[in-house]
């Protein structure tokens, strides 16, 4: 679109909006894959660093998604370029979140092994002899009953 080509208000909102959906989404992109990565590396701590921004961008990306699916008129008027360029935008950050899923999915395993391995081993210390005299021991409950919740 040159400068000299008169654009109509709707087209005017339109661009307007398909740009700030773009910067929004890519943005969203960038902090998503930023907390992936993280996950990946083992380090969920540094996935809390922008826990509150990518928190406020993705309730502010849902609802202009929401707006945008209920009336198409607010981006269909844009120039197709960057409608297409919205698209290409949206499509990373699908490719984004299906990677956030399989490292999150990955640390629960990591994490899910661990708790019960060391349930496991409080058990057996739990269960060893203990007492007085040959073959004395001290049955305890099963620590593992009260460790192991399974909707961790």
């Amino acid at each position: 679109m040159s400068l000299e080509t008169p654009i109509s208000p709707s087209e005017g909102d339109a661009v307007v909006r398909v740009d700030q959906l773009i910067l929004l989404t890519e943005r969203l992109t960038e902090l998503i894959a930023l907390e992936a990565q993280a996950f990946e590396q083992r380090r969920p701590q540094d996935a809390a660093r922008h826990l509150d921004e990518t928190s406020r961008l993705a309730n502010l990306y849902r609802h202009e998604s929401a707006r945008v699916r209920a009336d198409p008129s607010l981006v269909g008027a844009a120039p197709r370029e960057k409608r297409l360029k919205l698209i290409r935008a949206t499509e990373a950050f699908d490719a984004v979140l299906a990677r956030q899923g399989r490292a999150l999915e990955a640390a629960k395993t990591v994490t899910e092994g661990l708790v019960r391995a060391i349930a496991e081993e409080v058990a057996t210390q739990r269960n060893e002899a203990s007492g007085y005299g040959p073959g004395a021991t001290n049955r305890t409950a099963d620590a593992r009953a009260i460790t192991l919740n399974k909707s961790a």
